[in-house]
């Protein structure tokens, strides 16, 4: 048997297994089935990203929905973290978002929120591929006169940007701010400016004009240059870059400067703890994150707890030890408070707020955490073998860590959602971590390169 979930749901290239309208009837009438209750109509919210491939696994979802006698709620266009909320605001059994987030557009995936808004836990995720796998589905649908529908939700983004506003201090507004937003061409190209205009902002938009196509394409959060560019060439206050799916931010200062989410953190943090907001005094990290990060919050006693890298991984650990903030160095934060998942939008505004409360711009705050000089090189793989297993690979590892000594660290780890060995490592400098990090990343390829 296969296996479809990865580390944030099922993901693949569209129209290829598992990203096939057939898988997708499939997922679609097996999360109907797990939410059946006796008596009980089991409503399912469908959203997705602005990817062309959209409309095809949506379609086959709410087929599969309807066909177990569930209701399908079509949101159309919409966030991840937008998706969450939603379900839990319409009372819905789950919630289905079709995105492959920050990867290219003829990638795709889908994910699964409980009607809590949190992700699925694993033995759900189990309990839908024993389904799909045991070939029993199509004995199990509903018959003629249990048949589920569909129906359009027409207000769900007017109901998000209200949730968004709510996480905004009541005391302060966006008023005489200019803000650039980068929507990566992707599900926050409405809501986002929208919901900074309704704050006061002044807003300039970028990438906010999808076309099927260019989501993510040199923009968003893993491209920030260009805003970058427009935040100094506009003379705006600060900048934001969304990735696809919206549950991400990277922010530019007004100099031009990009912030990590490390970075984000730590001044939400600090700002947190003055006030007394900061729950356990407690930061979760994940192991990618930079040194600087620990430092910082140690400096103004905050402790830290490094999950495994997934959002999924920090929420595990927030939940478990009662943190209120956590996530990784990509921009995938979440503000417990506030939500149940990573919202891009909902991490701009905190961090905003903190800016507000310290009345400083984000050039001074972002001084409160040193960034260490990091590499991370990408390497796409044939197969995943474990590491430990291959020792060429090995020995380059312990004969960096060996010279880095207490000055740096290397991490060496599969990307859970593509085929791609990640190679990340810190150091005392820029020119050490290139050169050591091209050194493992050689002898990476080598052995199990594409």
């Amino acid at each position: 048997m296969g296996k479809l979930f990865g580390t944030d749901g099922i993901r693949g290239v569209a129209n290829v297994h598992p990203m096939t309208p057939e898988m997708a009837l499939k997922i679609g009438r097996a999360i109907a089935y797990i939410t059946r209750r006796k008596g009980h109509t089991p409503r399912i919210l469908v959203g997705k990203d602005t990817r062309l491939s959209g409309y095809m696994l949506e379609n086959a979802l709410v087929s599969g929905i309807c066909s177990m006698g569930a209701d399908a709620l079509l949101v159309g266009p919409i966030t991840t973290p937008g998706v969450a909320f939603l379900t839990v605001s319409m009372r819905a059994d789950a919630g289905i978002v079709i995105s492959a987030s920050h990867n290219p557009y003829q990638d795709n995936g889908i994910k699964i929120f409980s009607r809590d808004g949190f992700k699925l836990p694993d033995e759900k995720e189990d309990e839908i591929e024993d389904l799909i796998f045991s070939d029993n589905l199509a004995e199990l649908h509903a018959s003629f006169h249990e048949m589920g529908k569909a129906y359009r939700i027409d207000d769900a983004k007017g109901r998000y940007i209200v949730f968004l506003k709510n996480s905004f201090p009541d005391e302060y507004t966006l008023e005489g701010m200019k803000i650039v937003l980068d929507c990566s061409n992707g599900a926050t190209y409405k809501v986002a400016p929208e919901a900074f205009f309704e704050l006061g902002a002044d807003v300039i938009p970028l990438f906010h004009e999808p076309d099927g196509k260019n989501i993510n394409k040199d923009c968003g959060s893993q491209h920030p240059e260009i805003l970058a560019h427009e935040v100094v060439k506009n003379r705006a206050h600060i900048g934001f870059a969304f990735d696809g799916d919206g549950d991400r931010v990277i922010a530019v200062d007004e100099n031009g400067d990009v912030l990590t989410g490390d970075q984000i953190m730590a001044i939400c943090a600090y700002v947190m703890k003055k006030k007394g907001a900061l729950k356990k005094n407690l930061v979760v990290s994940t192991v990618m994150s930079n040194i600087g990060l620990g430092l910082a919050l140690k400096e103004f006693g905050v402790k830290t707890i490094a999950a495994k890298v997934g959002d999924r991984y920090v929420l595990e650990e927030m939940l478990a030890k009662g943190a209120v903030i956590g996530g990784e160095d990509s921009g995938h934060i979440i503000f417990l408070d506030h939500h149940t998942t990573g919202d891009g939008i909902i991490s701009a505004l905190q961090l905003l707020s903190a800016m507000k409360e310290e009345n400083k711009p984000l050039s001074e705050l972002s001084g409160i955490m040193k960034v260490y000089p990091q590499r991370l090189i990408n390497v796409e793989v044939t197969s995943k073998p474990d590491i430990s297993t291959i020792p060429e690979i090995m020995n380059i590892i312990k004969g960096v860590e060996k010279k880095l000594g207490n000055k740096g660290r290397v991490l060496v780890r599969y990307s859970g959602t593509q085929q791609m060995c990640r190679v990340m490592v810190e150091g005392p400098s820029e020119k050490d971590t290139e050169v050591y990090c091209n050194k493992i990343a050689d002898v990476i390829i080598e052995k199990i390169g594409q």
